[in-house]
Parts: C-alpha cells; structure tokens; sequence
C-alpha cells in the first residue's frame, strides 16, 4: 500500500481547516558579505512567533542532492510522490491558462529569450517583458503547421508561453531547447526514444520559424521551449484527503497544477495583498486552502538577495490576517530553495512550519533554516506534510485494529 492508498482508507472529512502557505523559493544561503541568509536577515516578527509556538524542520521535496522544479516540489507537498506523479511543465501551464489539452496533444512550457549575434542566449526571460507584448509576438507565430502538426501558441504571462503541438503521432519523450544558463547558443531538441522523432523534429523547425519571425523584436528575438508534456491522470485531492481545496495562486502555472489534482481555482487579484484578502473571503466555503506565494522565487533567480528580503517581510507583515481566521492548521514552507547567491533553484532542504494546537512545539524562536535544523519535525521528505496537516486536523482515523 503506497501513501495516496493509505490516506484514501484512513482520511475522513470534518470542519477543521488546513491552510498551506507555500513562499516559493523560500530556502537561501547566505550572503557572502554578511554571512547571513535571506531569512536571517528579513525582519520577520511574525513568523518568528509562529515558530515559537509550532514544530519546525526542514523538507527534502525530492531527495538530499537533488533540486527539484516547481511542479515536482509542490506536488511533493501535496502528498504526490514526484518521481511516479509526472507532470510536464508544459501541461501545467496549460491548465494554469485553462487551455484544454485534446488527446495526442503535446504542450510544452516556452521562454521569449535574447540572443546576441552569435547566435548566445544572453537573457533566457527576455528582460521579463510585458503581458501585453507577450500576446502580441505570440500572435506573430501561433497557428504555424508543420508536417500536418499544427502549433498553437497562448501567451502566459512576461516572458512566458504555451506551444501545443496538435496532430498524429506525436510522443512527448524529447529534449528540451532551453540550456537553463546564459552565453550559450539554444540546444537542439532530440528524440529520447525512436517513436518521438518526429515531434523532435517538428519542434526544431518550429523554433526555426519563431527565430525567423522574431529577429527584429529584440530583446524577445528568440524562443526556448521545455517540459514538453500530455495531460496525466492522477487522483484528486478530494478523493484522496475527502478534503473540498481551495486554490489561491496569482501565476498561471501554480493554478494549473492545482487543477490537476482536483482543487477550485479561486479569481484572485495581482498582488500579495489580493491574495490574503481572497483567502479571507472564501474561508467559510472551504476545509483546505492552498495559498502560493511566487515573488519570492522570482527575486531569488533573479539573483536580487535584498529584494527576496523585501518580500519575505511583506510577507511576515500580512501574517496577522491569515492567523487571526484561526485555521486548525496552518503549514509555512517552500516548495524548493532559491538562494539569490545562486541565481535559481538549488539542491538545499526547505525550511516547513507546522503550526496546531496538538502539535508540541519545539526549541525553536527564529523562522530561519539555521534554526529549524534543531527543530522537533527533523529533516523529512516533504511528501510526509500533508499527512501530518491531516493528523493534526483530526482527519485521519486509527490504521488497523
């Protein structure tokens, strides 16, 4: 019995509620001029206290030395083993935008980057350009045929798009073109196993065209694509937990993987602000909320230490609302690290708080990595969270006699 069996037999529905605030990106290191990390060095009172009254540790989303991508690490969080519940980043942009995949479709995650003369990726996020200038060069190319495929491109957001690859035969077992790094030219896309040759090579010509038609809208004169994905099918979090879940998520990605596993996609604003405030009024409808946070990922790739900072205290400052709704169970982790001093997501275990008026609250006084390293949960793999929100929400009856 695997543990989405387990929780099936033993979960029960009740009144309690569980909120689980996810600050993507949350772990850091520290700085190397003040030797502090990010969490040491925001002003977090609130948090602070949380931990104080909580049990802390630190989470593994994937396993010690391996940096997971977002949708592994929140999956994990909700319970989904991330090395057998495979979801493609392309298909969760996908649902994040509400497009609906036809069987045989094949969608994948695309970047507008800059290229120089060279041909080098100097700007894998084109500057994080616009929303209203990603419609309008997906607009330039979308609908291409290829070889009976036909491409169909969605804007997403800045930089971000969704190619959907429609046709026959099309297996999704291929490479992706985006190098994750600066000052090397875009990678071919290749075929992982025979039968995917042809959406390999429909994807590059595709590339090719989009280059051609964008070689004068710099800096977004160059696309990458990754994740190249089909829709999966996974039990919902409703049949698993017998939980009604609420999604509160301002980043298309974020609601698409929540649709995936079964939750309500809440209409929130733009702003962290929006997002409490959307919490708060849909509280009574729901037992389980689940609230993301992106800005701090978003500093932390971009490398910009004060202002992951920044964010983290925003964050701390717009605490009081969500504690003074009282839910049962409140959880405060990340769904990967994102050091600043790294520049994107890393291998490092992230900090988890767990807070419930049966938990036994720990030695801990700080929310920081270096504190929760000697907290009562220990180092877990994150996938153990939801288990231990639903225990300590009266959720889960006694397994066995």
């Amino acid at each position: 019995m695997d543990n989405l069996e387990l929780m099936k037999e033993i979960a029960r529905p009740s009144p309690t509620k569980i909120v689980l605030l996810v600050i993507d990106g949350l772990g850091g290191l520290p700085n190397l001029e003040t030797g502090r990390a990010e969490l040491e060095a925001a002003n977090t009172p609130n948090l602070d206290e949380l931990a104080a009254a909580g049990i802390c540790g630190m989470a593994d989303p994937i396993a010690p030395g391996i940096t997971p991508g977002s949708g592994p690490g929140h999956l994990a969080l909700f319970g989904y083993d991330p090395l057998s519940c495979l979801i493609g980043r392309g298909v969760l942009e996908a649902a994040g935008i509400d497009i609906k995949l036809e069987p045989g479709d094949v969608a994948a995650r695309g970047n507008f980057c800059t290229i120089d003369e060279k041909g080098l990726v100097t700007d894998r996020r084109a500057g994080r350009i616009s929303n209203e200038k990603c419609t309008e060069l997906c607009q330039l190319f979308d609908g291409i045929s290829i070889d009976g495929v036909r491409i169909l491109v969605y804007p997403v957001r800045e930089h971000r798009f969704v190619a959907v690859f429609r046709g026959e035969k099309l297996v999704a077992d291929v490479t992706e073109s985006d190098p994750s790094q600066t000052g090397v030219v875009p990678l071919e896309v290749n075929s992982l196993i025979p039968t995917a040759k042809r959406l390999a090579d429909i994807a590059n010509q595709f590339i090719n065209r989009a280059g051609m038609v964008l070689a004068e809208h710099h800096p977004a004169n160059m696309v990458l694509l990754r994740g190249f994905s089909k829709q999966p099918d996974l039990p919902t979090m409703s049949e698993i937990y017998k939980l009604k879940p609420l999604a509160i998520a301002v980043y298309p990605m974020y609601r698409g993987l929540a649709r995936l596993v079964g939750m309500e996609i809440a209409r929130t604003g733009t702003t962290l602000e929006d997002e409490f405030a959307t919490l708060k009024q849909n509280y009574d409808d729901y037992d389980f909320f689940f609230l993301h946070i992106k800005w701090t990922d978003s500093a932390g790739e971009d490398g910009d230490f004060d202002r992951k900072v920044q964010i983290l205290e925003q964050i701390d400052a717009a605490l009081p609302g969500l504690v003074n709704l009282e839910p049962d169970v409140l959880v405060v982790t990340g769904d990967h690290s994102t050091p600043a001093v790294l520049g994107g997501h890393s291998w490092h275990p992230v900090p988890v708080l767990l807070y419930s008026k049966y938990c036994r609250p720990d030695a801990v006084e700080k929310f920081s990595e270096t504190a929760f390293l000697s907290g009562g949960l220990g180092r877990l793999h994150a996938t153990q969270i939801m288990p231990l929100a639903m225990a300590n929400a009266l959720k889960l009856t006694k397994f066995g006699a």
